[in-house]
């Protein structure tokens, strides 16, 4: 029996297809490690250890990468981020970390 024909596809990554976005959290003096870390495990559900990595590079690098998706998840997540609320460890906290959403090749959009 011969193998029926298949047709030449040109497949395209689907990253081609589908642009997608990194969420970057932005450091501040206003919100501790424990906040960042408890932040982190609720919304992203994160372990206890690949939150607190992402706390000390927020810390030590001014930002980090804290999720990858499409844009509609992207924009969540960062929504996310911004309603959380105020550190309560922190007195003069007044407000959620800040995070942006930034093409991942590269550029920026709020």
């Amino acid at each position: 029996m011969t193998p029926a024909a298949t047709p030449d596809i040109d497949l395209t990554d689907r990253e081609q297809l589908t642009p997608i976005y990194h969420v970057v959290l932005l450091d501040d003096d206003d919100h501790t490690y424990d906040y960042v870390i408890e932040m982190l495990q609720r919304l992203f559900l994160m372990s206890a250890s690949q939150a607190f990595r992402h706390a000390v590079e927020v810390d030590t690098a001014g930002r980090t990468i804290v999720l990858t998706c499409e844009l509609p998840q992207a924009e969540f997540a960062r929504d996310q981020i911004h309603a959380y609320g105020p550190d309560p460890r922190m007195p003069r906290c007044r407000g959620s970390m800040s995070a942006v959403i930034e093409p991942a090749g590269g550029g920026s959009r709020d």
